[in-house]
């Protein structure tokens, strides 16, 4: 699928609730993140990963607010166990997302969805800064980028993933997105994006 089907693929089909899309895609890209990195099972360990980040300005501690209140640090592979164990609770919990037909979403829904999407990005940033090698030998290269384009154009349809968050990756963000860098001079005048600075994220 190209980048111009893909960017109105994500879009809210007429007549269709916001919730139930937001809901339908949220399963859809967990799932497809999930399938990704069990690919890369045996490149991602305790040895190779021993915390999780994306390059060496940003890393990610561990924290639900239930049973891990105060944020961990640990290994990629746990964090990311912690992190797909954690967004199936959510999917699985009928008073967040709803099963019955006509059902009420809660209040909260798109914070829910937002804090999500937020942490699944992790994944993506840590593959594409740790393991990109790898998904090359795997031939899987073309596979990990439509999956990334399609997530970014969504969270970005729908504002799911804060600019600062999506850091790490910005200037491959930026280039899915057709923003042209800060840095860039057309005609002498600089024009587009934002960036962020590192640091520790939960």
């Amino acid at each position: 699928m190209g980048s111009g089907n893909l960017r109105e693929a994500v879009l809210l089909p007429p007549g269709e609730d916001l919730h139930e899309w937001l809901a339908v895609n949220t399963v859809d890209f967990y799932n497809a993140i999930s399938m990704l990195y069990a690919t890369l099972a045996e490149y991602c360990t305790e040895g190779s990963c021993p915390t999780m980040c994306a390059g060496p300005k940003y890393e990610y501690r561990w924290a639900d607010g239930v049973k891990v209140k105060k944020p961990i640090a640990c290994s990629a592979p746990q964090y990311v166990d912690y992190l797909l164990t954690w967004v199936e609770s959510q999917v699985d919990d009928e008073a967040l997302f709803p099963q019955a037909q006509g059902a009420d979403f809660p209040a909260n829904f798109p914070d829910v969805v937002r804090k999500i999407f937020t942490r699944l990005f992790r994944v993506y940033a840590h593959i594409y800064h740790s393991h990109f090698p790898q998904i090359c030998t795997l031939g899987a290269e073309a596979h990990l980028n439509t999956l990334f384009k399609h997530f970014i154009y969504f969270t970005t349809a729908f504002g799911l993933v804060k600019r600062e968050e999506l850091a790490p990756l910005g200037e491959l963000v930026d280039g899915i997105l057709g923003v042209v860098p800060t840095h860039v001079k057309i005609n002498n005048v600089s024009t587009g994006g934002a960036g962020a600075g590192g640091g520790s994220a939960v």
